[in-house]
């Protein structure tokens, strides 16, 4: 959650509107209260009399109506469509409890569905029963209200089994370490400060693919290693962390060292779009190392906002030391959660997607989003203005494939599975920045004001510096999910081409003035057109931001503990 600071200009408007002439407004009118011009809304203590409720309801439409559309919400990863079905059957089980097992048994059975399909759908250890058919697992999982949630919980479950590990041993349990890259979500890094865990982060860089560089891993492991983080689909560019190259690389240490060093993926979007785009990918429970999966179902999951799912693959794997059993509302429950009571209805959409799509649903809609986000990455390069860093749109050879895709299928793919194992794998995402040429032409012109400059036809892309090793790069994203149809598409290939077109000649218009009219130097006019250029695409902001950042000495993205992506 964000941190928030009290409001300013509230005070004097407030001021102001005491001194103006008011008419009197009985109580009982339904159509209008003093909220609408005599009285501020209060934003610091709770009112002393009741309101009409349908007024309060026109008064808080009117305030969330200056938010964006979440359509047009490219900066997201995070599902922002759903439809009347899913919405009825949300509404119907807006205040169920998911907590309350045995006030809603039909609910948590739901839930136990989920995990159960998740664990086959990630290739858990199973056996087949001989009656039914039905592939029967031994993992343990639960929902959690999103990914941020599942991967503390992942994280204890490393940690405390290190501790059990090291205790039975006789050994130190005072200084763990978790391995994980720089480009990692901020939930990753929030679980080594809250939970007392040394973070070896590992570099990224553009060699790498701007995800973890493999070659560092060895040398920041020691035997206070709990385990690492590796990430199926980096916030940044979208890219996938290559799980089977690192199993491997740690199967090599195990043997020299003895260290038996266990992964976690943490699989926020990439859980539910590696499955049905590449499904040849080895990244999942296939790999023996990897214990424990994340995943967001209010992301490619296609749920609302509010849910994640974590997995282990084997009940062995879940310290019982971390789970509580709840004699609570008439039955006795195991948990292990950050979160208790918390709403059951996301739950029954994930369930409810399951059985309307299906896995070639899922594939299908995925293609859809890929196609797209490779439409999107090649007018970008094509245009010239632009350089694609994402990598889904590059195209691989039959030996590249075979180098990618290792993983045997139990049957005959088609088209619908197979058509992206051409291309390299990641998410539906396209990360871009002015090109090179771009750059040398236009130095002074900020990359910022071209995120900014897109918010006025709508359209919210949002503009940051990539993480430490590469904090020079700004990079523009733009995740292509199910809601970016075609049509929606070519109205934002039009306002990036408006705005492109819009920055070259401001830069020419500037310059023209600064070289009719100033003695300075080339470099100081550059800086001075790129200041002044950001100032009015950040509505003044830029300056702002840039006091506050001196007087802090703070710069989000320049300082190696502020470094965030977008989730």
């Amino acid at each position: 959650m964000v941190l928030s600071k009290h409001i300013e200009s509230y005070e004097l408007e407030d001021e102001i509107l005491k001194k103006l002439p008011k008419i009197n407004l009985e109580n009982n009118e339904q159509f209008i209260d003093e909220y609408d011009s005599q009285k501020m809304l209060p934003q610091y203590e709770l009112p002393l009399k009741p309101s009409n409720d349908e007024l309060i309801y026109k008064y808080l439409n009117q305030q969330l109506a200056l938010d964006g559309s979440p359509t047009l919400n490219l900066a997201s990863f995070v599902n922002t469509y759903v439809n009347d079905t899913q919405t009825r059957l949300a509404v119907e089980n807006l205040t169920k409890n998911l907590a309350d097992n045995d006030e809603y048994p039909s609910l948590v059975n739901i839930q136990d569905r989920c995990i159960t399909m998740l664990s086959n759908l990630w290739h858990a250890p199973r056996t087949i029963d001989p009656k039914t058919g039905n592939k029967l697992v031994k993992s343990i999982g639960t929902a959690t209200t999103g990914s941020s949630e599942a991967i503390m919980l992942a994280g204890l479950a490393l940690k405390k089994r290190w501790q059990e590990q090291r205790e039975a041993q006789g050994k130190s349990t005072a200084k763990p370490n978790i391995l994980m890259a720089t480009c990692a979500q901020v939930a990753l890094e929030k679980f080594a400060t809250y939970f007392d865990v040394e973070n070896r982060l590992i570099p990224v860089n553009e060699q790498s693919g701007h995800v973890i560089d493999v070659s560092k891993i060895r040398e920041n492991i020691d035997e206070n290693t709990i385990g690492i983080f590796v990430i199926a689909g980096s916030t940044f560019t979208g890219s996938f962390e290559p799980v089977e190259e690192i199993s491997k690389l740690l199967d090599e240490h195990e043997k020299e060292t003895g260290l038996n060093i266990r992964i976690h993926v943490d699989g926020a979007s990439g859980g539910f779009i590696a499955p049905f785009s590449f499904p040849n990918l080895k990244w999942d429970f296939s790999i023996d190392r990897v214990d424990s999966i994340n995943t967001s179902g209010h992301k490619f999951g296609m749920t609302s906002v509010g849910l994640g799912w974590v997995i282990w693959k084997d009940e062995k794997l879940l310290p019982k030391k971390l789970r509580f059993s709840l004699d609570y509302l008439g039955g006795v429950e195991e948990t292990f959660g950050l979160n208790f009571s918390r709403p059951g209805f996301p739950v029954i959409l994930q369930y409810y997607n399951f059985l309307s799509l299906g896995k070639e649903g899922y594939a299908k809609i995925f293609d859809g989003c890929m196609s797209n986000a490779r439409l999107l990455s090649d007018y970008l390069t094509e245009s010239t203005y632009f350089e694609v860093l994402s990598e889904i749109h590059i195209k691989i050879s039959e030996e590249e494939k075979a180098k990618y895709y290792t993983k045997k299928s139990s049957h005959k793919l088609n088209d619908i599975w197979t058509v992206n194992e051409n291309y390299r794998p990641g998410l539906p995402v396209v990360a871009f920045r002015f090109s090179k040429d771009f750059r040398t032409k236009y130095p002074e012109v900020p990359q910022e004001m071209f995120s900014t400059l897109l918010r006025k036809h709508g359209f919210i892309v949002p503009n940051y510096r990539l993480p430490p090793s590469e904090t020079d790069v700004e990079v523009l994203r733009v995740v292509v999910r199910n809601s970016m149809s075609l049509s929606l598409l070519t109205k934002l290939v039009s306002a990036c081409s408006q705005t492109i077109e819009l920055l070259v000649k401001s830069a020419e218009y500037v310059r023209q003035v600064f070289d009719s009219k100033s003695e300075s130097s080339a470099q100081e006019n550059i800086e001075s057109i790129h200041d002044l250029l950001l100032t009015i695409a950040s509505g003044g902001t830029a300056e702002i931001r840039k006091v506050q950042h001196k007087e802090s000495d703070h710069d989000a993205g320049l300082n190696k503990k502020s470094y965030r992506g977008t989730c």
